[in-house]
């Protein structure tokens, strides 16, 4: 989950891949470095933390050189600090790279043996005396082909050569990595986003390819070390506003964004003069379609989880959901009549491109739902739903779960609809409240005050848990994740009806327990269920939606009440308490709400 730059140039290049490293600190922010070539030398600056503490490193004001890699990390191999932050060089090497070498410690013992001398505890530092030796005996280009061979596991590196001051390779297995092209320069990145303020202009290698870059000229070559050519992509060219603007975090910005979120996903797929859902390019029969499989990790997995009650809900299709870094493993029985749908915000997260991997190697019906549309798991899918959401800096993520969430509700109303499963009147109801749900998100997030007094007692508390049934238990799972990615507390959701099969015995005097129970089919089962809890002791936030009726139960804590929609729409609501109870409780303990520990936002390794 490591971010990478490289710059070949025909002039200084340190400014530039600090700019760089500055936007893909979201894939790493454990150390950063630079290295550069300049005066026949490999000239390196690294330290521990984030990239703002390289920048106001000394050394970093008088780094010169015409061509340099930079890197941001995130940890696997060895603790956090200035030793095992990227660049990794020898006298004649210096390497980037984001991935895991797996035969790291064979390949270790057997360059020491040959009397390599290693000075960190990373896998990476071995592709850098894997390369030196190679040199020994080949030429670049061949010496670079036999250590890929040698390589195990995934990576996508930036590597630069004492001897060859005009050129840096970038190669790819299993990590994504793009070249850029500019005037008088060229670049290698992690991603588009990393690239975009320098180029709009884009290559992305695939597995097993790599490329050398020089200044005014690149060339690819595969994985038997054959120059091939690739295609050069146009990226778009509107820029995006990537500031906090008022806000004190990209989060707040980001939750607060959601309306507008929602608007845009909804004006890309809805026809407002018919009224109809389009989904454009649709490469399939409807009735060639029997089943769907949704797989996704983390918050991505929720939104497959919520979405698995929708198509049961509007369809008849057999419905599977899937974590990406089982489904990867499982010897899985693939159906030519099953469409297999991969959420992921970045278009990049390692399993779930392994996943996608597999069903393409097996022929089967692909489908992506991403927010980055230049991404592997974009450019590898049948068929694509952009989210819209725009970029999302926060590593926990807020509006995009909610885009994801839109984007596969809205395939599943027309899912339905081509089935002939939701009669026409029932298709266009639900398409006019969907169209309403911007504004009741507007209304929702007006609940600060209530949420801030509230956020200290789950502070204080040793555990808490998230109870919900129906369409509100894949809610409480990403209510949980919230407040433990941001909060450091333990945090648990659970299916309401579930409590009194273990989880209850957790319950004590004082604990904050979070009831989303919305005046569904499931309310009556739910308020039964958060009485069990009520009776040992617990601390009961409810959270419901606006009614006339009363809450039928007493010695609540506290009552937070959402919009009112149908009852397909209520997840979206109650996401937003959840969301601002995890952010304002890291905002009491004074925590980087931002960037949480031990956490990046893009999972680029398994």
């Amino acid at each position: 989950m490591c971010g990478i730059i490289g710059i070949s140039s025909n002039k200084p290049v340190s400014a530039n891949i600090m700019n760089s490293l500055k936007k893909l600190e979201y894939r790493g922010y454990d150390s950063a470095g630079i290295a550069t070539l300049s005066d026949g030398n490999i000239n390196e600056v690294k330290s521990e933390g984030r990239v703002e503490n390289l920048e106001k490193n000394f050394d970093l004001k008088v780094l010169s050189g015409n061509i340099g890699i930079g890197h941001v990390r995130w940890a696997t191999h060895g603790v956090p600090n200035s030793i095992n932050a990227h660049p990794h060089s020898s006298e004649n090497v210096s390497v980037v790279h984001n991935g895991i070498i797996e035969n790291s410690t064979l390949l270790k013992k057997h360059l020491t043996n040959q009397g390599h001398k290693f000075k960190s505890q990373t896998d990476t530092e071995v592709i850098v005396h894997l390369i030196t030796e190679n040199l020994k005996s080949f030429e670049l280009q061949e010496a670079i082909t036999k250590t890929l061979k040698q390589l195990h596991g995934s990576f996508a590196l930036g590597v630069i050569f004492k001897d060859k001051p005009d050129l840096i390779v970038g190669a790819r297995r299993g990590s994504p990595l793009a070249v850029g092209y500019g005037p008088n320069e060229n670049y290698l990145g992690s991603d588009s986003y990393a690239l975009k303020s320098m180029t709009n202009k884009i290559t992305y290698l695939e597995d097993g390819e790599f490329c050398i870059i020089k200044k005014d000229e690149v060339n690819f070559f595969n994985n038997k070390g054959k120059k091939i050519n690739k295609k050069i992509l146009e990226l778009t060219s509107k820029e995006e506003s990537y500031d906090k603007g008022d806000f004190k975090h990209f989060m707040a910005k980001e939750i607060e964004e959601q309306p507008v979120t929602l608007k845009t996903g909804i004006k890309e797929y809805i026809n407002n003069i018919n009224n109809d859902i389009n989904i454009y390019n649709f490469p399939w029969k409807i009735e060639e379609i029997n089943s769907i499989t949704l797989i996704g990790c983390g918050t991505a997995y929720h939104s497959c989880l919520m979405a698995k009650y929708w198509f049961e809900e509007l369809t008849s299709l057999d419905v599977n959901i899937d974590i990406a870094s089982e489904f990867r493993y499982r010897k899985n029985r693939f159906k030519s009549d099953t469409l297999y749908v991969f959420v992921s915000q970045s278009g990049e997260t390692a399993d779930t491109y392994a996943a996608l991997d597999i069903c393409n190697k097996n022929k089967m019906k692909t489908c992506a739902v991403v927010n980055v549309i230049e991404s592997s798991i974009a450019r590898d899918s049948n068929f694509v739903l952009p989210i819209h959401c725009g970029p999302e800096i926060g590593v926990a993520s807020t509006k995009a779960f909610l885009g994801q969430i839109l984007v596969l509700y809205i395939l599943a109303i027309k899912l339905g609809s081509l089935r002939n499963e939701i009669e026409n009147k029932v298709y266009q109801d639900k398409i006019k409240d969907l169209k309403n749900l911007p504004t009741l998100i507007e209304k929702t997030l007006l609940i600060d005050n209530d949420i801030q007094s509230i956020a200290s007692t789950f502070n204080e508390a040793k555990g808490s848990m998230f109870l919900g049934r129906g369409f509100s238990y894949p809610i409480a799972l990403e209510g949980a994740l919230k407040l433990k990615e941001l909060s450091y507390v333990h945090a648990e959701g659970y299916p309401a009806g579930e409590m009194k099969h273990g989880p209850l015995a957790l319950i004590e005097e004082g604990m904050p327990v979070v009831v989303l129970a919305p005046r569904d089919s499931y309310y009556k089962k739910t308020i039964s269920n958060m009485q069990e809890v009520v009776a040992r002791g617990a601390k009961v936030l409810l959270i419901t939606n606006k009614s006339t009726d009363e809450v039928l139960s007493e010695n609540i804590w506290e009552t937070i009440e959402v919009e009112s929609t149908n009852d397909d729409l209520l997840p979206f609501l109650l996401t937003i308490p959840l969301q601002k109870l995890a952010y304002y409780s890291a905002l009491k303990k004074g925590y980087d709400i931002d960037k949480p520990r031990n956490l990046a936002k893009s999972v680029t390794v398994e």
